[in-house]
C-alpha cells in the first residue's frame, strides 16, 4: 500500500512549480493558477472535491473582482472624458522652468493621475507632459522615472490598484480591510515622494545654475500644446463641458469608500453607471467605451477568478495549513510574533525578483497561514506584503518600467541604479508610519487566531 503523500511537501512543490512556470514565462499566469493546482490537487489525493475548493476559493474573491471590473471601466471612462487633462495643464502651467517645481509638479500630477491604478496609463500621461519641459530646461530624465515610479507604487495601494486586489484575494480579506488602515501610511508615503522631489529639484537647480525665478515663469505654450489631444478620434471622446461634474462625481466616490457608507462593489458600480450615462448618453457611444476597454476588465476578471480557484484548492486540500505547521515547527516563537514587519521588509527583494502574481497568490497566502498562529490576522499581512511595492516597480519583470525608459530614451540597468536607493527609502519611511499608525503591528499577541486553531 502506497503511504500518502505529505501535503506540506505537495504544496511546496505546488507552489515551487507554479512560480518556475511565471518567471520562466513557460505559462501565463492565468493558465499557471487554474492548471497548477488542479494537478497537484490530484497528486495530493484531493481529487473529488477539487470542484468544491475552487468553487469555495472563487466566489471569496467574487466581491473583490466585481468592484475591481467596475473600477477599469469607471476610471478608464474619466480618462477617455478628459477628466485629468485640465489638471495636467494647470500644472504644467504652474511648474514653469524651474527644477524644483518641475519635479515636485512631476511627483503631484503622477500621484493624481495614479489614482486609476493603471501604471501604464500613467506612464504615457506623465511623460508626455513633463519630457519636453524637461528636455527644454536639461533635467535628467532620471528623476522623471524615479518619481513617476514612487509616486504610481504608492497610489497602487487603492483598492482598484492590482497589487491591493491581489493581496486582499490572497487571503480572502475585504479589500477595504486591507486599504483603510494602510491608508495614513500611504499619505506620509506620498508627502516623504514629494519630500524627494524637492531634494532632486534642488539639486538640479544647482547643478543647471538656475534661480528659482531665473526662469519663465510659466510653461513654454509650444510644450502645453503639444500635450492637447490632436487626433479627432481622441478629441471626439473628450466632454470637457462635463469636468466639474465628473470631477465631483469622482470626489463623491473617493468620500464614500473612505467613509464605507456603502460596501466598494456598489459604490463603484453605481458611480460607473451614473459616469457613463452622464458622459455617453448615447447608446452607440456606450457600446464603443465597453469595446474599448473590454480586455482590461476580461484579463482582471479571469485573473481574480483563476487566483481564487488556486487559493481554494491551497486551502481545501490542507496543503496551505500543512505548510504553515511545517514553518511553525522551524520558526522560533519569538521570532514568529514579528512576522508582519518581517514580511513588509522581506517583500522588497521577492517582489524585485517575482511577478505580483507569483509573490501574492503563492508566498503569501503561506505566511497569513503560518502569521494566523501568532495571533497575526490575515488582512494585516496582506497590508505588510505591499509595503515593497516601491521596489517592486523597478523590477525587470515589469512592462511598465521598460514603456518608461522606452519613451524617456534611458537605460533600465541606469534607471534602476538610480532610482533603487529612493525606492528602498519610501518602503521603509512608509513601513514605519504604518507600524506607527497601527496599519501593520509589530507583534502578534502570540496566541494562535480562532480560525487558525487546530
Amino acid at each position: 500500500m502506497i503511504a500518502p503523500l505529505n501535503p506540506a511537501l505537495v504544496g511546496t512543490l505546488m507552489i515551487v512549480t507554479f512560480m518556475t512556470l511565471i518567471i520562466t514565462k513557460r505559462m501565463s499566469a492565468i493558465a499557471a493558477l487554474i492548471a497548477v493546482p488542479i494537478v497537484f490537487g490530484i497528486i495530493a489525493g484531493a481529487g473529488p472535491g477539487l470542484g468544491a475548493m475552487m468553487i469555495d476559493g472563487v466566489l471569496k474573491v467574487a466581491p473583490t473582482t466585481l468592484m475591481l471590473a467596475f473600477a477599469v471601466l469607471y476610471f478608464a471612462v474619466m480618462m477617455d472624458a478628459g477628466l485629468f487633462e485640465p489638471l495636467v495643464r494647470r500644472v504644467l502651467a504652474l511648474v514653469g522652468t524651474d527644477p524644483m517645481r518641475i519635479s515636485l509638479g512631476t511627483a503631484l500630477l503622477t500621484m493624481i493621475v495614479s489614482i486609476d491604478g493603471d501604471g501604464t496609463t500613467t506612464a504615457l500621461i506623465i511623460i508626455g507632459a513633463f519630457l519636453p519641459v524637461y528636455r527644454r530646461v536639461g533635467m535628467n530624465p532620471l528623476i522623471l522615472a524615479t518619481l513617476l515610479g514612487l509616486g504610481n507604487s504608492l497610489m497602487n495601494f487603492v483598492p482598484w490598484g492590482g497589487p491591493s486586489a491581489r493581496a486582499a484575494s490572497a487571503v480572502h480579506a475585504e479589500v477595504l480591510s486591507v486599504f483603510l488602515p494602510l491608508l495614513p501610511a500611504m499619505i506620509i508615503g506620498l508627502i516623504a515622494v514629494l519630500g524627494i522631489a524637492w531634494l532632486m529639484g534642488r539639486s538640479e537647480r544647482a547643478r543647471l545654475a538656475l534661480t528659482p525665478f531665473g526662469a519663465t515663469a510659466g510653461v513654454m505654450q509650444a510644450d502645453i500644446a503639444a500635450h492637447e489631444p490632436s487626433d479627432p478620434e481622441l478629441a471626439a471622446k473628450r466632454r470637457p463641458k462635463l469636468f466639474w461634474f465628473n470631477l465631483l462625481l469622482t470626489l463623491a466616490l473617493v468620500g464614500g469608500l473612505i467613509s464605507g457608507i456603502a460596501p466598494l462593489p456598489v459604490l463603484m458600480m453605481g458611480a460607473f453607471a451614473i459616469g457613463i450615462t452622464v458622459n455617453y448618453p448615447r447608446m452607440k457611444d456606450q457600446r464603443e467605451r465597453f469595446a474599448a476597454h473590454s480586455d482590461n476588465v476580461a484579463n482582471v476578471v479571469v485573473l481574480l477568478f483563476a487566483a481564487g480557484a488556486f487559493t481554494g484548492i491551497l486551502n481545501g486540500s490542507g496543503m496551505a495549513d500543512a505548510m504553515a505547521t511545517a514553518a511553525l515547527s522551524v520558526i522560533p516563537h519569538d521570532v514568529g510574533r514579528y512576522l508582519a514587519p518581517i514580511t513588509a521588509i522581506a517583500s522588497m527583494p521577492l517582489t524585485f525578483v517575482m511577478s505580483n502574481d507569483a509573490y501574492y497568490f503563492g508566498v503569501v497566502p503561506v505566511i497569513a497561514r503560518t502569521a494566523a498562529e501568532f495571533g497575526i490576522a490575515p488582512d494585516a499581512i496582506a497590508r505588510a506584503s505591499l509595503l515593497g511595492q516601491p521596489v517592486h516597480s523597478l523590477s525587470p519583470l515589469l512592462a511598465p518600467i521598460y514603456l518608461a525608459c522606452g519613451l524617456l530614451g534611458v537605460d533600465v540597468a541606469d534607471t534602476q541604479r538610480f532610482a533603487l536607493k529612493w525606492a528602498v527609502g519610501i518602503c521603509l519611511v512608509t513601513l514605519l508610519a504604518a507600524l506607527l499608525t497601527g496599519g501593520v503591528p509589530l507583534a502578534g499577541t502570540g496566541v494562535p487566531l480562532p480560525a487558525a486553531a487546530p
